[in-house]
């Protein structure tokens, strides 16, 4: 799978509003079929950063993505709100899904 970290610094007047700026761009994401996930999180130490963790399934699925009619929007409608271009870190993966953390295994609870 292509693994994809993405910070976002946004402007402080849309700090709050960013997941509404954000919103239709992420549900088209979440919707392409090769799309494994697509979820924002907000940084407990800078409420204007926000990561975007991101999966698609293979190359194409990740080459599909950057073309899509909702990408090229959201290359025009998101920056404006930005305190700066955003910060990536993009990787080949070689599993379909999230591993275990064993090092903070749970008991099964019963």
């Amino acid at each position: 799978m292509i693994f994809i970290a993405a910070k976002f610094r946004v402007l402080p007047e849309y700090a709050d509003r960013w997941p509404e700026i954000a919103d239709e761009f992420t549900r088209a994401t979440r919707g392409e079929p090769g799309c494994l996930w697509f979820d924002w999180s907000r940084s407990l130490d800078d409420p204007t950063e926000y990561l975007l963790v991101e999966a698609f399934r293979d190359g194409d699925a990740g080459a599909a993505h950057v073309q899509s009619a909702h990408f090229r929007q959201a290359q025009q409608t998101l920056p404006p709100h930005l305190a700066e271009t955003p910060r990536i870190v993009n990787a080949t993966v070689p599993q379909d899904d999230w591993s275990l953390l064993g090092e903070m295994a749970v008991p099964e609870r019963g």
